[in-house]
């Protein structure tokens, strides 16, 4: 894929608008004290599903964690308590309560697609998406132009 179809959709979504990426930093000792993490500020980027785009790269999504302050409570389950340790790592790093950040998410080499490119894929010379770990592929072009569209007019309550 070159560099066009990108660009058309970044002008497409000039106005739109972006959320932050971030990126987990574990605490580091202080007079062997350990600090706790936070995710630090890697710029923002639109969110197009299984996609992350910004002005230079695409990106692949991982989580998405909501920043909320720490609060001491119990939990059910372990899941529960690392999402809430992420949420409090967000706060620490400076993203504003309650805006979301995105982590874990890795660029993807365009000039090289191929099955090991998730979730991009170049099948019989066509540049393909997989929209979900279990679900099959669909067309690039035609994935944008759906996930351009929710971004510039989400539906009602969205």
């Amino acid at each position: 894929m070159t560099g066009d179809p990108w660009d058309d959709v970044r002008a497409r979504l000039a106005d739109a608008p972006r959320e932050r990426l971030g990126e987990l930093q574990e605490g580091r000792r202080v007079l062997g004290i350990p600090r706790p993490a936070r995710i630090v500020p890697r710029g923002t980027a639109w969110h197009l599903g299984v996609l992350l785009l910004t002005e230079e790269a695409v990106l692949a999504t991982g989580g998405i964690v909501r920043s909320r302050a720490e609060v001491r409570r119990g939990f059910a389950a372990e899941s529960q308590r690392r999402r809430a340790e992420l949420s409090a790592a967000a706060a620490r790093g400076g993203v504003p309560e309650g805006e979301t950040v995105h982590i874990d998410w890795h660029p993807i080499d365009l000039s090289t697609l191929d099955e090991r490119s998730a979730p991009l894929a170049v099948r019989g010379g066509e540049t393909l998406v997989r929209w979900s770990a279990a679900g099959g592929f669909m067309p690039l072009a035609r994935y944008l132009d759906e996930r351009v569209e929710l971004l510039r007019h989400p539906p009602e309550r969205a």
